[in-house]
């Protein structure tokens, strides 16, 4: 990499050197050195928020990670999806000889050397999930989920035309890339406004004289954003369900609900029928869910046990429960967390280790429950209906 590689830009009297960088290239960490030595930047912005600046200043502190914090504060999906991510940096990194993140950590020691500020410019990453998650049907969010996981744990050799693209791109785009073909609306989400949120992080950054390490791919839109008017308000926050939709939630429980209540009043002997088969299938599919992830049979009896209740209420799941048990009986042990990376090369390894296979756990006990729940209100309806 070389000068011609910078792109400068003004901005209300700022003076603001982007420096594009490829995330797992040496090249790009000794360019972003050099870089800084020359210009003596009067703030150093970098393209990560505070989770992935934390992770890669203390890449320690994951070892100490409650398994079930995470699973009380529902962030079983992100922490999966972020495990399989950060493990498909790791992959090409590898293929490169070099390590994930050496050009932050480059600007990171260089704001402590020249006690300049530093700002991290990028929008947590979980929050950028989360409003991509937003926007997804249910059907959909099974099929990213499947594709994502499909598409990061491919045991082939990225090729070189295809890492020469990937360098272009961050974590998230990279990996995302083939995904984002199948899902449009993701492209808002994970370009768009993440090129506007780094965007208005850079130029509203104190100093003059600002330089900025970022993904290539993110170069274009900050020179396409950086003198337009724009509010990124909002651009933090997961939009909240409408009224409608959170009222959707309580709907078919309180359908089925009255379904069976009906059934007793119109023959109890087919009440009691309609309340076995709500239980046999919710807690059936939900148990078979817990075993298929690699469950411990007292972790499937839990989520039998549950489902059927967590069912009728939208603020339950009965994968939380079984993944707690399971997070009780087979606690993950600082083995598991360093074992990650190399366990993930392959299906199997989400299944061997203890952290990936309670998070598979909750998300596929969860899963059993909704197509029990499904399975059972049509059984349930059609019997009330027939009689």
């Amino acid at each position: 990499m070389n000068s011609d590689n910078l792109i400068t830009l003004e901005y209300q009297g700022k003076t603001i050197t982007l420096i594009p960088t490829a995330h797992v290239s040496n090249d790009s960490a000794e360019f972003v050195r050099e870089t800084i030595d020359r210009l003596q930047p009067d703030c150093i912005c970098i393209e990560l928020d505070q989770d992935r600046f934390n992770t890669l200043t203390d890449p320690e502190k994951y070892r100490n990670t409650d398994i079930t914090k995470i699973i009380r504060e529902k962030k079983v999906g992100f922490m999966l999806v972020n495990i399989i991510l950060s493990n498909y940096q790791k992959k090409l990194a590898k293929q490169l000889g070099s390590k994930t993140g050496r050009e932050m950590m480059v600007g990171i020691e260089k704001s402590k050397e020249l006690n300049v500020p530093l700002v991290l410019a990028d929008r947590r990453i979980q929050t950028t999930f989360k409003r991509v998650w937003a926007n997804q049907t249910l059907a959909d969010k099974f099929r990213m989920l499947t594709s994502i996981i499909a598409s990061l744990l491919e045991d082939e050799d990225i090729s070189e035309e295809e890492l020469h693209n990937l360098m272009q791109k961050d974590m998230l785009e990279g990996a995302l890339s083939e995904v984002s073909k199948a899902f449009p609306k993701i492209t808002d989400v994970l370009v768009v406004e993440r090129d506007r949120y780094l965007t208005e992080k850079i130029r509203t950054a104190p100093g003059n004289n600002i330089v900025a390490i970022i993904g290539a791919a993110h170069s274009i839109g900050i020179q396409k954003y950086i003198n337009e008017e724009f509010s990124i308000e909002g651009y933090d926050e997961v939009p909240p369900k409408t009224p409608l939709q959170k009222l959707a939630g309580w709907i078919i429980p309180a359908a089925i609900v009255i379904a069976i209540a009906l059934s007793f009043h119109s023959n109890p002997d087919m009440g009691w029928q309609q309340i076995k088969r709500w239980v046999l299938f919710n807690g059936s599919l939900s148990a078979l869910g817990t075993l298929a992830a690699g469950g411990h049979i007292i972790s499937a009896l839990v989520a039998f046990i549950a489902a059927p209740v967590t069912s009728l209420n939208p603020l339950m799941a009965a994968g939380w429960f079984a993944g707690l048990c399971e997070a009780r009986l087979r606690k993950p042990t600082v083995r598991d967390f360093d074992s990650l990376s190399s366990d993930l090369n392959d299906w199997k390894g989400l299944w061997k280790n203890k952290v990936s296979r309670i998070l598979m756990i909750v998300i596929f006990a969860n899963l059993g429950s909704t197509l029990g729940t499904f399975i059972s209100s049509l059984d349930i309806f059609s019997n009330l209906f027939n009689h």
